[in-house]
């Protein structure tokens, strides 16, 4: 027995040689096995958060199952599939930290921006995907309902820091003409080799006019369309329209060719405004119709037209300028004209302040978007002089279109993300699946008022059915 072992036998401390050469290895058997003890804390660490990544998913399910009826398909991060097999979509969670990025806080906002990042995904079809969210909110916004699914999200891996994503960035007073012009911008701006993606051959941006027996012809449902709007607002040779909001021109070169119109459309993109005037041009229209960069408000009373139209502006205006939008129409218009205004509507109050310009929608695709009631816009034009001619619902058209765009943009997916970005991808197919979803559930509507002030209108409607 040599005396540190007899040493360590008795349980007394050996007195160290101070001659004794040290031994590196005892240096490194400790550190090694500091390391050990750490990784197999980490390990161990790592195990119960994945525990409480299952678990979450699990309570996320008895939630849905609870408070909704809803037995939600999930795929989970390890290959596993739960809820039913022939469901028509399924939640993707490619990590076991996406569910806690996508319900921390459980907001619209947050669920979007987890989707526009590719933290979750949504396999299959995403309209009914964003339906069945919708019946969750009412579990979502119950705190009380919540804390299991929320203690087991904390306990769970912490997403790593969130990238940026392309969001709207307005300065100055809402609705001013700057801003607006900043608005607009962020919206059309994109590249237009995305918007063909998804649009139709002549790039109309608003919803279509199907004909019965053919909900998927794009092409046709939105040449009616806009053969519609220059029916009601009986263009004929020589008729002057000006088109508030004109997009890429599509229905100053409808009215055109097909009416014999001539005409002004303005827009506050600036892309719109150069390729709408190539259009023109290469249809040989320059010298009957042109597009203008241009706020409606600025343009002067001298010029007047036969006919005022405004596509899907007013979502851009807001309950707090309507008025003025509506004295457009009215200090424009020559005697016995007639504007159409075309417009997304809600059913329903406004959300609470603190909502507003807080969405995903509003952050990410419309910037100071707001939706009225329907009649906030016969209210405002009666209130101009221009009492209602009409006034049609066309809310299952748009749930058609908003579905074609969908499939479109699907079904072009590189084609999008190679004009864009893959998050300007992500934020279009749920955007205009919400969309969608929205319209079905007859939560929003679209409708067309035509007014003015003493028209020359046959007293029949069949005189405004398209031709085409």
């Amino acid at each position: 027995m040599t005396a540190s072992d007899d040493t360590l036998r008795r349980g007394t401390t050996a007195t160290p040689d101070p001659t004794a050469t040290p031994d590196p290895t005892a240096t490194l058997d400790a550190t090694d096995a500091d390391a050990a003890l750490g990784a197999a804390a980490d390990a161990d660490g790592d195990h119960r958060a994945l525990a409480h990544a299952r678990a979450a998913v699990e309570a996320f399910r008895a939630l849905a199952r609870r408070t909704a009826g809803l037995d939600l398909p999930i795929e989970r991060w390890d290959g596993v599939r739960l809820g039913p097999e022939e469901a028509p979509w399924r939640l993707v969670l490619p990590q076991p930290w996406s569910l806690r990025a996508m319900l921390v806080p459980p907001t619209d906002l947050t669920m979007g921006e987890a989707y526009a990042r590719g933290d979750i995904d949504i396999a299959g079809d995403a309209v009914a995907a964003v339906a069945a969210s919708r019946a969750l909110r009412p579990g979502l916004d119950d705190a009380e309902a919540l804390m299991p699914l929320t203690r087991h999200l904390l306990a769970g891996p912490r997403p790593p820091r969130l990238g940026s994503e392309r969001r709207a960035q307005l300065g100055g007073r809402a609705h001013s003409p700057e801003r607006d012009r900043q608005a607009v911008s962020f919206h059309y701006d994109l590249p237009q080799a995305f918007y063909e993606t998804f649009l139709d051959e002549r790039l109309v941006y608003s919803c279509g006019y199907f004909a019965d027996g053919e909900p998927t012809d794009l092409d046709r449902a939105q040449r009616r369309k806009l053969d519609m709007v220059c029916r009601k607002l009986r263009l004929g040779p020589g008729s002057r329209l000006l088109d508030i909001g004109c997009g890429w021109g599509s229905l100053l070169e409808w009215a055109a060719t097909r009416y014999g119109a001539t005409g002004v459309g303005v827009t506050l993109s600036q892309t719109q405004v150069e390729a709408a005037n190539e259009r023109l041009a290469r249809a040989g229209l320059s010298d009957q119709v042109e597009v203008r960069l241009a706020d409606y408000r600025e343009l002067p009373a001298t010029e007047t037209f036969d006919a005022v139209c405004s596509i899907g502006m007013v979502e851009h205006v807001g309950d707090a300028q309507l008025g003025e939008y509506a004295q457009a129409p009215r200090r424009l218009l020559a005697p016995g004209g007639l504007t159409l205004l075309h417009a997304i509507t809600r059913q329903g109050p406004p959300p609470p302040w603190p909502l507003r310009n807080r969405t995903f929608i509003q952050r990410h695709v419309f910037p100071d978007g707001e939706l009225l009631p329907a009649w906030r816009l016969l209210q405002a034009l009666e209130q101009e002089g221009l009492p209602a001619v009409d006034v049609h619902q066309l809310r299952q058209h748009y749930v058609l279109t908003l579905r074609q765009w969908v499939a479109r943009l699907e079904a072009a997916r590189d084609a999008a993300i190679a004009a864009a970005s893959e998050a300007d991808y992500r934020v279009w197919r749920l955007f205009m699946s919400g969309a969608a979803a929205s319209f079905a559930a007859g939560h929003i509507g679209v409708v067309q008022v035509l007014a003015g002030d003493r028209p020359a209108a046959p007293l029949t409607r069949d005189w405004m059915d398209p031709t085409v």
